[in-house]
């Protein structure tokens, strides 16, 4: 029987990791002791067939993210999840039966393999330790086909006997792919498993990780920091920001209608041909401060508030003390942003104020920007 695309497998309520800082003279003389707030009250769900991108800047969180949910980092708070039952492992038997459901892609394939030993080598550990090598020899080396078929390196023989340093960039990724799949997981943590290729195979590992959601049924959480990508491959975006979430929704409405001044702060990154051909006038209307210039905050000393409003265009006196909640953005279902502008009393005042503005004499109406809301989100 196959299970349901809408089967939550994997998630995470309230996850912190807070990772304690050297302690300097400084520090023992004040008798004080210092942690980096890397992750903070992260929730979210991995669902069976599909895929949830986390986006951010380099940084921001999402590898801790992804080791903390592969249980590599213990967690300083928060839960865990597996088919809703709470999981906390710390070695042993324990660990292994978890990574045999909850796998993770690095970043740098040619780090994450041995380079002394054969791609036959990794994939025979892998199927052994998980148990899905088989009984005989023959029984191996059909599983070890198998492998490598699934991740398309065909004919399999070509690529079984090869070093990592032997292998293309793109290949090296399959082979780290294929490895994971020697679990027969149920999730995969791909962290920016893209970044470190070529532009001219990443589309090709993506197809790849979206026909083994398909042909799966994997949840995958897919880490990076290019929102681009995250709209053509994930049905799910979320946004992180010095280890805080910030916003989510669906991929499509995230990235064409994006709610934080953050999140629009990614999309207007990616350089414009049209802004830099255009006018003077046009490339002085966005200035570094319009855009939310300036550096992320300190994570040992973050801001009170929202973390983004030293930087944030928008921000108001309230960002700076409350931190906000999930609001309900309101332009479609499951669409939410940890803004203060979309609180439903924010948003109550600038009607007011763009009516009261409207009805003088000679005022032109300016254009509402901002999409009604009505409570929190959950």
């Amino acid at each position: 029987m196959t299970p349901s695309d809408d089967t939550a497998v994997l998630s995470a309520d309230g996850l912190t990791k807070h990772f304690p800082v050297r302690r300097g003279l400084a520090d023992l003389l004040a008798r004080r002791s210092r942690v980096v707030h890397a992750v903070d009250d992260v929730t979210l769900t991995l669902r069976r067939g599909r895929v949830t991108a986390l986006v951010g800047e380099s940084g921001s969180g999402k590898s801790t993210v992804a080791r903390l949910l592969s249980q590599l980092y213990p967690r300083t708070s928060g839960e865990i999840r597996l088919h809703g039952s709470v999981s906390t492992v710390r070695g042993g038997r324990a660990f292994r039966a978890y990574a045999r459901q909850v796998q993770m892609i690095f970043q740098d394939p040619f780090a994450s393999l041995n380079p002394v030993h054969t791609i036959r080598y990794h994939l025979t550990r892998s199927l052994r330790i998980h148990g899905n090598g088989g009984r005989t020899k023959a029984e191996l080396e059909a599983a070890l086909h198998a492998l490598l078929t699934r991740v398309h390196l065909t004919p399999p023989e070509r690529y079984l006997d090869k070093f990592p340093h032997e292998l293309s960039g793109g290949q090296r990724q399959r082979v780290a792919i294929a490895r994971a799949l020697g679990a027969n997981p149920e999730v995969l943590l791909a962290d920016e498993p893209v970044s470190m290729l070529d532009v001219s195979i990443r589309l090709g590992v993506l197809n790849l990780l979206r026909d083994l959601k398909e042909r799966l049924h994997l949840a995958i959480l897919y880490i990076t920091h290019d929102i681009a990508s995250a709209r053509y491959f994930a049905d799910e975006t979320l946004v992180m920001y010095a280890g805080r979430m910030v916003e989510g929704g669906d991929s499509e409405t995230v990235t064409q209608r994006p709610a934080h001044p953050y999140t629009r702060l990614l999309i207007e990154s990616a350089p414009d041909p049209d802004t830099i051909q255009g006018s003077a006038r046009e490339a002085a209307a966005h200035t570094p401060e319009d855009r939310g210039g300036g550096e992320p905050p300190s994570l040992i000393a973050p801001p009170a508030g929202c973390r983004f409003h030293p930087r944030c265009p928008a921000a108001m006196a309230r960002c700076t003390a409350e931190l906000p909640p999930r609001l309900t953005v309101g332009d479609a279902d499951g669409h939410w942003a940890a803004c203060w502008l979309y609180d439903p009393a924010t948003v109550a005042s600038s009607r007011a104020e763009s009516r009261a503005e409207s009805s003088r004499p000679g005022a032109t109406r300016a254009a509402a920007s901002r999409p009604a809301v009505g409570k929190v989100a959950s």
